[in-house]
């Protein structure tokens, strides 16, 4: 089976605002949320794991709001927050009442913030490098990853782009000339580096902050959550997996050797095999998200 952008995306105007998407597949609704790197998308994210997921889930990747082809509503508090609700409202408009999810970077922000304000529409989670749930034990703060990044915002050349991709992996073969210019070339559009400036300027200004980091009230995230971490990875770095482990009431970890953030490239079929069986997993749980165990004969 094979994917192209052309055949699985659309778009649909949500109060005003175009919110593009892909999806394929048929199942139970699954939703892949990408991360906030320059010049990012669902497809440029996950497009080479659709083929993969839609066998099993009716499969939808969203450009988040200021992503791609989705428009940036007002930031009325910090921005994992605004793309949660309208992520809620995207279900609203797909008939999606709940779903399982997939989260990127920031993209694990969103589902979590989601899984916050509105658990009965989150039935499970798997994060990946997730943001939002953790904070820097060991390293420097920020990141080398997010220093890279903000260099490249604040002087958007191709040497410095290139500077950023190689936070993002643990392997530097990967770093084509290919994706460097498709992700140049995404990143400099018209209008894309004010609104990730936009975007990021609504996380780290603590006056456009309305609640509490999502770090602090990780302890009521109470969705069954899947953590994925490369233990290379330069941009939210490895002890941070330990600190979300610590809080989470209900989560395991699976880590990733010789790996850094970009785990559904670099490690693509352990990601797919891992995820597929968390998201597809029977089981029951108690009422304080404690596994039952099944007693046999």
């Amino acid at each position: 089976m094979s994917w192209t952008i052309e055949s699985a995306q659309t778009t649909k105007v949500i109060d005003g605002v175009p919110f593009a998407y892909h999806v394929a597949g048929d199942g139970e609704p699954l939703i892949m949320l990408h991360g906030s790197g320059p010049g990012v998308t669902a497809w440029s994210n996950f497009r080479d794991n659709l083929p993969v997921f839609a066998e099993r889930f009716r499969t939808v990747m969203p450009d988040l709001p200021g992503f791609g082809g989705t428009g940036l509503p007002p930031l009325d508090d910090a921005y994992p927050r605004v793309a949660a609700r309208w992520i809620a409202r995207l279900m609203d408009e797909l008939g999606f009442e709940s779903a399982v999810f997939v989260g990127n970077s920031m993209g694990g922000a969103v589902a979590a913030e989601l899984a916050v304000a509105a658990p009965e529409r989150v039935r499970r989670m798997a994060l990946m490098g997730s943001g939002g749930l953790s904070v820097g034990i060991f390293q420097t703060e920020p990141s080398e990853g997010f220093q890279r990044l903000f260099e490249f915002l604040g002087e958007p050349t191709r040497e410095r782009m290139v500077g950023w991709l190689r936070t993002m992996v643990f392997d530097h073969t990967r770093i084509t000339d290919e994706l460097v210019d498709e992700r140049l070339r995404n990143a400099t559009a018209d209008g894309v580096l004010d609104r990730t400036r936009a975007i990021f300027g609504s996380m780290f200004n603590p006056q456009a902050a309305t609640t509490p980091p999502l770090w602090t009230r990780a302890s009521t995230v109470t969705t069954p959550t899947l953590l994925l971490w490369g233990r290379d990875d330069r941009m939210l770095p490895y002890d941070q997996a330990h600190f979300a482990t610590r809080w989470l009431p209900n989560v395991e970890l699976h880590t990733f050797s010789r790996c850094g953030h970009w785990i559904q490239i670099e490690r693509k079929t352990d990601f797919e095999r891992v995820v597929t069986e968390f998201l597809t997993r029977k089981e029951s749980a108690t009422g304080d998200g404690t596994r039952e165990q099944e007693v046999r004969a």
